[in-house]
């Protein structure tokens, strides 16, 4: 019986070539793209993001060239609340979030991932560069890193659960990219040679602007302090700063100076040497556990603390409440709450969180 796949198709390269191998397969393909936004109603130019027209246009011409069904699925609302609404949540609450891991965790693998079952699909595929499997002397299914190191997207897929990899696909896994690009140009996709895209796609200039503009709110100015809690100057709002910053402070001082705290009580920003901001232990809730069903004792992984954060080796315990506690080896710098903490042992994710602050 011809198995059916749901395709994430972005209107870039990676996602077009996922659809290309898994035709290649044999699977009964349809191509999707979520529509996300309207640029206009955000105020961002057409083409200015990774969900603009062009994209959707992109996408619509590869699945042509395929010959397989292809749709625009709208979870504008969904997007709404659980990317750009936990953006501006974690800012106004002096956490600095990553919403491309909130977009996989609560749209694609929620959102889409539900609408793929809703239509029999076997499998979910995206074009991101992980691998997935099954440990059967564990029965647990596995995320891994993907093969092209430089390309690697493990970190921001931490928060699949053990029925989304059961039932997910990623053929770029043991592709580098220039293997995907010259897969492209091969078939001759519109979008071969097409820039990968960067930074946040609903934002373009100041993410204070975005949020004031979003919520009608505006967010008082405060004290910047030193860590003996001198005033130094005043701040614009909370939200205009995140942990290791250096500029943006109109202030001079002797030495460079960086964002260590965002104290949003008290509306004050700590600003400290960079020797102070490095740091062993962190603390992390919201978790999920992959390769594990979770931990009663101490136990030993790589963990990074942000997306290009190299691997660095640490011991992690349990807390009540679910939470636990890091302690890194070496001191790392600029922990942030907000951000995600992802745990490896070898190529494979244990599991990841949600930093919530320093120890």
């Amino acid at each position: 019986m011809e198995k059916k796949a749901l395709i994430a198709m972005s209107g870039g390269v990676d996602s077009s070539v996922a659809a290309y191998i898994m035709k290649e397969r044999g699977y009964n393909c349809i191509g999707v793209t979520m529509k996300l936004f309207s640029n206009e109603d955000i105020g961002l130019e057409r083409d200015k993001s990774c969900c603009s027209l062009s994209d959707t246009e992109d996408a619509r011409a590869v699945a042509r060239r395929l010959g397989i069904p292809y749709y625009v699925m709208n979870f504008s609302g969904d997007f709404e609340k659980n990317v750009i609404g936990r953006f501006i949540c974690a800012y106004e609450k002096g956490m600095t979030p990553n919403p491309c891991i909130d977009c996989n965790r609560y749209l694609k693998f929620e959102s889409l991932f539900r609408r793929g079952m809703e239509l029999s699909c076997d499998t979910i595929v995206t074009g991101h560069y992980v691998r997935n499997g099954f440990d059967p002397e564990t029965g647990r299914y596995l995320l891994k890193k993907g093969l092209d190191e430089s390309k690697d997207q493990s970190y921001v897929l931490w928060s699949l659960t053990q029925e989304q990899l059961k039932h997910a696909c990623f053929p770029l896994g043991e592709l580098r990219k220039t293997e995907v690009r010259e897969i492209a140009e091969r078939e001759g996709f519109v979008n071969a040679k097409k820039h990968d895209s960067q930074d946040i796609c609903f934002v373009t200039g100041s993410y204070a602007d975005f949020i004031r503009e979003r919520t009608g709110r505006e967010y008082p100015a405060g004290d910047f302090i030193d860590e003996e809690g001198n005033v130094l100057g005043r701040h614009k709002g909370v939200i205009h700063y995140t942990i290791g910053q250096r500029k943006g402070f109109g202030l001079s001082f002797p030495q460079p100076m960086y964002v260590k705290k965002i104290d949003v009580e008290q509306n004050t920003v700590t600003l400290a040497p960079n020797e102070s901001l490095f740091t062993r232990e962190l603390t992390a809730s919201d978790l999920n556990w992959i390769s594990v069903p979770g931990i009663q004792d101490e136990m030993r992984v790589k963990a990074r603390v942000r997306y290009h954060h190299k691997e660095q080796w640490a011991t992690v315990s349990p807390l009540p409440k679910g939470k636990i506690r890091v302690a890194f080896d070496e001191p790392q710098r600029a922990i942030t709450a907000g951000q995600s903490l992802v745990m490896y042992q070898d190529d494979v994710v244990v599991g990841g969180g949600i930093i919530t602050n320093e120890i």
